[in-house]
């Protein structure tokens, strides 16, 4: 099974770090020209795979490994590209697939990534963990470097085995850079039992994803404060381009705004997919299903509603990056319709009489609770095809620029209906709300 340890990494100087940037920009560099030939080869409608030798171009900056393994990834991409419009021509997709996009520009900002090929790299873990990785030789004369940028490794490793190729990017919004290390565990490692649940999601956009699990756990990730920044910046943008002058539409600060907006929105859903997999991967979660959005996307008219689905949202992207995790813990994710859920009642069934208000789902039989929540387990019972017990008291999670934390429950907000653990007992009974 293929596993990825995630880790944050710093250079040891500041020479470190401007060589380290030099690296990572000629690196998107590579690939941005080589992509642009490839889709100018395309578009002409001639063989993409006749290029010019960007590895000879590039070896003496990035070293000839790296600069390999650009251009096979960038290849790579280009045959998933083909065949998505393969199945798009054959009826089994529904979207015209693009081709490979560009790791930014300079105006816009490059995104600044490289990749390690498995071989040329080490990585020493302990007491002073570190990352070593070539660099070309104009890299080597322009800084004085012996060569082999040390790196030092913030976290501790989760998976031992195989090392695969290395991935490093830049977070401009962090000033942060962070190492994906790809291995291949065996099986034996496993470090939870044979994975057999199952969970659903209902993604939104006041509370990004709530999730309801067969084991009775459950999940919400709040969206409201990262919509809020989201819309600051937008109104912001708003604000500039009307001051612009007559045939100009943007400027260098307006397209800044818009990379921060980007990034600030990809680093939440990044780190709040890695963050759920995790939790998923130690119950044993097998399968997700995941609400599909698309009918919902092509009707909302209300402006305010239409940012949070169609910008700040980026549904399907979000399901690219949840896909793209899940297989690494060996999680299958599943896109259905998730029609009715959120007027279904997952006590009596009842659809027609059950009533929202905000984030409350009541129903006359009594059954009380949070709206999303309730929605994620009536979707999951539907997929699962059975019922889920007893829900334990929802876990709430909100973002703090760095990390989705856990928050205290709000007993004042909570629902009759939900219970908990006891802790207090010591058995693990369960007790309702009000319980000491």
């Amino acid at each position: 099974m293929r596993r990825t340890n995630t880790f944050a990494v710093r250079p040891l100087s500041a020479d470190d770090k401007r060589l380290l940037l030099d690296l990572l920009d000629a690196s998107a560099s590579l690939w941005n020209e080589l992509n642009y030939e490839r889709r100018q080869q395309f578009f002409d409608g001639e063989s993409v795979w006749d290029t010019a030798d960007y590895r000879k171009q590039y070896v003496d900056v990035t070293g000839s490994g790296t600069a390999q393994q650009v251009i096979r990834k960038n290849k790579s991409a280009w045959k998933s590209f083909f065949a998505a419009q393969d199945e798009w021509h054959n009826g089994e997709r529904d979207e015209r697939p693009s081709p490979p996009g560009y790791w930014g520009n300079e105006d816009d900002g490059r995104e600044l990534r490289t990749l390690i090929r498995n071989d040329l790299y080490t990585l020493e873990t302990g007491e002073r963990s570190r990352i070593e990785i070539p660099v070309g030789s104009d890299l080597k004369d322009q800084y004085d470097h012996t060569g082999r940028l040390r790196l030092e490794v913030c976290g501790a490793r989760k998976w031992d085995g195989k090392q695969g190729r290395l991935e490093i990017q830049y977070d401009e919004i962090d000033d942060t850079f962070r190492a994906f290390q790809p291995v291949t565990v065996p099986d034996s490692q496993q470090d939870s039992p044979l994975a057999s649940e199952e969970a659903a999601l209902d993604v939104g956009a006041n509370n990004l994803v709530a999730c309801t699990t067969t084991t009775g756990q459950q999940y919400l990730y709040e969206g409201r404060d990262l919509f809020d920044r989201f819309r600051e910046t937008t109104d912001k943008i708003a604000r500039l381009q009307s001051k612009l002058r007559e045939g100009r539409y943007s400027s260098h600060r307006i397209r800044r705004l818009y990379r921060k907006r980007t990034r600030r929105r990809d680093h939440a859903q990044d780190a709040l997919v890695r963050d759920l997999m995790q939790r998923l991967y130690a119950e044993g979660v097998a399968t997700v299903y995941v609400g599909d959005l698309t009918d919902v996307l092509s009707t909302h008219w209300c402006a305010e509603v239409n940012a949070k689905t169609h910008q700040f949202w980026a549904f399907r992207a979000f399901i690219e990056r949840l896909s793209s995790t899940a297989e690494e813990y060996g999680i299958t994710i599943e896109v259905n319709s998730e029609a009715d859920t959120t007027r279904t009642c997952p006590a009596c069934g009842d659809q027609d009489n059950t009533d929202r208000d905000g984030d409350l789902f009541r129903c006359p039989c009594g059954h009380e609770a949070h709206a999303d929540l309730c929605a994620s387990r009536t979707f999951l019972e539907q997929q699962a095809g059975e019922e889920v017990g007893s829900m334990a008291r929802p876990v709430r999670l909100k973002w703090d620029d760095h990390n989705w934390s856990e928050v205290p429950h709000s007993p004042e907000r909570a629902s009759p209906n939900e219970k908990r653990t006891n802790r207090s007992t010591g058995d693990g009974k369960l007790a309702s709300v009000g319980a000491a």
